[in-house]
């Protein structure tokens, strides 16, 4: 089912801690809506990968101010589904377990998170969007029409995580332990929780949603459904 022709175009915010099924739910809402999905989490991924390709994470842990030089020369866009790093497709190796270890730290940095903030904002400023994080409806569009936030059990988004990597064969086929995922998933949560500079929280008017036990269709189901039901609203 499509969106209605002539209804208003909206901002829908997706935030959420790690694989709480942001990313697909956000895609496939898109896709119904006939609306731009930017995935901000390929972004700082995007840049994690470019500090580990480069070699300076011990130098950012030591100094991170000097990640300012390192954002300035970096380009991200995408093409359908496929994320572009200063015109190379990193799509498959940003999802590598290495970069999900490294992520929380270099996305908590402040010049990494101002500079994507600019790309987020100016990507969403024709509205028509859904877009996922961490701080979307906090941060990056506090007056998106629609905020969501979607949660899970951890050791349930432990099991998403395996059976992802496990699709993708990642890491050489050697596949990291179940508990030592859902250790890592709890570290990040803490940290962007934590973190000084935008923190993972829920904003007062986003709908909470606990996709623990729903199947993928049936939370893109809820998501898109309020889409709807908002863009009535607002004619």
């Amino acid at each position: 089912m499509k969106q209605e022709i002539g209804a208003k175009r909206i901002i829908i915010a997706i935030d959420g801690p790690a694989a709480s099924g942001k990313s697909t739910t956000a895609r496939r809402v898109a896709q119904q809506l006939g609306y731009i999905y930017i995935d901000t989490g390929a972004m700082y991924r995007s840049v994690t990968l470019k500090v580990l390709q480069q070699g300076l994470l011990d130098d950012l842990r030591r100094s991170p101010e000097s990640v300012s030089d390192l954002v300035k020369d970096i380009s991200i866009r995408f093409e359908g589904d496929r994320v572009l790093l200063n015109d190379s497709d990193v799509t498959a190796e940003i999802r590598d377990n290495r970069v999900s270890r490294e992520v929380s730290f270099i996305s908590s940095l402040k010049p990494v998170r101002d500079m994507l903030r600019e790309m987020q904002q100016e990507l969403g400023r024709q509205r028509g969007v859904v877009m996922d994080g961490r701080d979307i409806g906090t941060v990056v569009f506090p007056d998106a029409e629609l905020k969501i936030f979607l949660v899970a059990d951890a050791r349930k988004r432990a099991e998403r995580r395996y059976a992802e990597l496990a699709a993708k064969s990642l890491d050489g086929g050697q596949l990291p332990d179940l508990d030592v995922l859902e250790d890592e998933i709890r570290k990040r949560d803490r940290a962007d929780a934590e973190r000084e500079h935008a923190p993972l929280k829920k904003h007062i008017e986003a709908h909470e949603i606990d996709t623990s036990e729903l199947t993928i269709e049936q939370q893109v189901d809820l998501v898109y459904n309020l889409a709807l039901d908002l863009q009535k609203d607002c004619r």
